[in-house]
């Protein structure tokens, strides 16, 4: 099993090498926000009550790194839809590979891509900005994300063979991600200082904001709080579901 996790993860990093840009294009969205959002946050922590512990880009950082794996994550199934019209993905069905090692290896795949493009947009904060975070909460963002980016690749490539339709897919994907975004407090945090007492409830059912608030005290080095052990326990949980809906439903349609 490992080895055949291995050749498709080598396989599928092979050819996403051969097309460095998404690095850039996947960037790119987080970057403007760091340039152009994050000055106005820096005014808004200063002077609005109810705002999480921690500077600007303690709060912004964090949460824009859980936007990259949100959005990148969510639409690797196109590939895998592009696959299946283009007969690789029947070629790869004949082959000895196990049908887990062909959800693995491209989840891992993209939870590598995802980490490098977290790492590169905290190193431009930490240069241009001034985000202050020890080493050892960068790694364990670094994990969270990787976890993250699992999970949602996991069920991307998932409901792509389920519905198996290049027009269908998308329209899915943004009815699903969009009240996600608003209700994680990805932009603006929902604290009950903040938010209407009604939309902070409705946010407590998003698993992904216990996973935004996770990177936070992360990010702030607050290894105590409850914020952190909820959104690892939510984060855990939304994995073993994730790559376990994957594994059965490549086992299924890769029979």
């Amino acid at each position: 099993m490992p080895r055949d996790i291995w050749l498709i993860f080598r396989r599928d990093m092979v050819l996403a090498l051969r097309n460095p840009a998404w690095i850039m294009i996947g960037l790119m969205q987080p970057v403007l926000y760091l340039f152009f959002f994050g000055p106005l946050l820096e005014s808004i922590t200063e002077n609005t009550p109810g705002f999480p512990p921690g500077t600007a880009w303690q709060i912004l950082t964090p949460a824009l790194i859980i936007q990259i794996a949100l959005f990148g994550s969510s639409f690797v199934g196109f590939a895998l839809l592009a696959e299946l019209r283009t007969g690789v993905v029947e070629r790869l069905r004949v082959t000895p590979v196990s049908r887990m090692a062909l959800l693995m290896g491209r989840v891992l795949r993209d939870a590598l891509q995802t980490v490098v493009q977290a790492i590169l947009i905290i190193i431009l904060a930490y240069l241009v900005f001034d985000l202050k975070a020890s080493f050892g909460a960068i790694l364990l963002t670094l994990l969270i994300v990787g976890l993250m980016s699992v999970t949602l690749s996991s069920c991307s490539y998932a409901l792509a063979l389920r519905i198996k339709d290049e027009n269908a897919f998308p329209a899915i994907l943004n009815t699903v991600l969009m009240p996600i975004l608003l209700l994680s407090g990805i932009f603006i945090p929902i604290t009950q200082g903040l938010a209407p007492d009604w939309l902070y409830n409705v946010s407590r059912w998003n698993p992904f904001t216990h996973v935004v608030d996770a990177e936070r005290a992360s990010f702030r080095g607050d290894f105590t709080t409850d914020a952190l052990l909820t959104g690892s326990l939510v984060l855990f949980g939304m994995t073993v579901l994730g790559v376990f809906w994957g594994v059965r439903t490549f086992q299924r349609e890769n029979a």
